[in-house]
C-alpha cells in the first residue's frame, strides 16, 4: 500500500538498487474495477468542502505536498482533482507507493486516475523513492503521500514525510475527510469504503511549512503538530 520514506541521510539497504514490483495483468484488471467503483461512489456522495490551505481560484499557489492518513485513500484523487488541481499550479500529481506487490495494485489504481506512483518506503527503496519524488516536485507537480503508511501504526506520523517537505520546500497540506455511512475494514489502519449518498465533509487544513535549517528537535516539534492537526481533522 501507499508508504512513507525515511529520514535524510539513512544508510541505503545493503542488497542495492530495489527494483519494486510492476503489476500484473490480474492486478491491472483489479484496479479498473477498483477506478469504476470509486467514481460510481463519488457520483452519488454529498460533499462538504471546507478548505483552510489559502489556494484559491484567484490566487492559486505552487506545488503542495499533500499528507492523507493510509485509512482515507479511498476518496482521496477525487478530492484532489475537484478541489486542490484547479487551485494549483502544479503540473499532475506523484504519489508514494509501497515496492511490495500489494503496492503494484494501488500503484495501477494511481495510474487510472492519473497519477504517477513513485514506488519506495522507509525498508525498501527509500532512498531512490526520495530522490525521485524530489524530483517530480522540480517539475512542479504536486506531491502525496500517507504519513501512517504503509504498515502504521495507525494515526502516527512517521518522520519522512517531515524530510521530504524540508527536501523540496514544498508546505504540507493535511488533508482528511469524515463520511457519514461508510465501512470501516478490519485491517491495521481501519480502512474506510463510503458507501454510495453518504454526507462527507471534506477537510484541507492550513499549510505547515518545514524550514530546510530545520535540526532534528524542530522536525518532531512539526512532526507532533502535523500529527495533532490531522487527527483533530479526522472523525471515526
Amino acid at each position: 500500500m501507499a508508504a512513507e520514506l525515511p529520514k535524510p541521510g539513512t544508510a541505503a539497504p545493503k542488497s542495492g538498487v530495489v527494483v519494486p514490483n510492476a503489476p500484473v495483468w490480474y492486478q491491472r484488471l483489479g484496479a479498473r474495477v477498483i477506478w469504476l467503483l470509486i467514481r460510481v461512489v463519488t457520483a452519488t456522495l454529498r460533499f462538504r468542502w471546507e478548505n483552510r490551505s489559502g489556494h484559491t481560484i484567484e490566487a492559486p499557489g505552487g506545488p503542495l505536498i499533500y499528507c492523507v492518513w493510509h485509512n482515507r485513500l479511498a476518496l482521496s484523487m477525487d478530492a484532489y482533482y475537484r478541489e486542490a488541481a484547479p487551485r494549483s499550479r502544479g503540473c499532475g500529481l506523484a504519489a508514494m507507493v509501497s515496492a511490495s506487490k500489494d503496492g503494484a495494485l494501488l500503484a495501477a489504481v494511481l495510474a487510472a486516475f492519473r497519477v504517477q506512483p513513485v514506488r519506495g518506503s522507509s525498508s525498501r527503496r527509500g532512498r531512490q523513492a526520495l530522490l525521485e519524488l524530489t524530483s517530480w516536485a522540480q517539475r512542479g507537480y504536486d506531491l502525496a503521500i500517507t504519513p501512517d503508511g504503509p504498515r502504521g501504526p495507525c494515526y502516527v506520523v512517521q518522520s519522512g514525510v517531515i524530510s521530504l517537505a524540508q527536501l523540496t520546500g514544498r508546505p504540507i497540506v493535511p488533508v482528511s475527510y469524515y463520511a457519514q455511512w461508510k465501512l470501516q475494514m478490519k485491517t491495521w489502519d481501519r480502512f474506510q469504503i463510503p458507501l454510495p449518498f453518504s454526507r462527507c465533509d471534506m477537510v484541507f487544513g492550513e499549510p505547515i511549512q518545514v524550514p530546510r535549517d530545520a535540526d532534528e528537535t524542530r522536525r518532531e516539534e512539526i512532526r507532533r503538530r502535523l500529527e495533532q492537526t490531522l487527527k483533530a481533522m479526522s472523525k471515526d
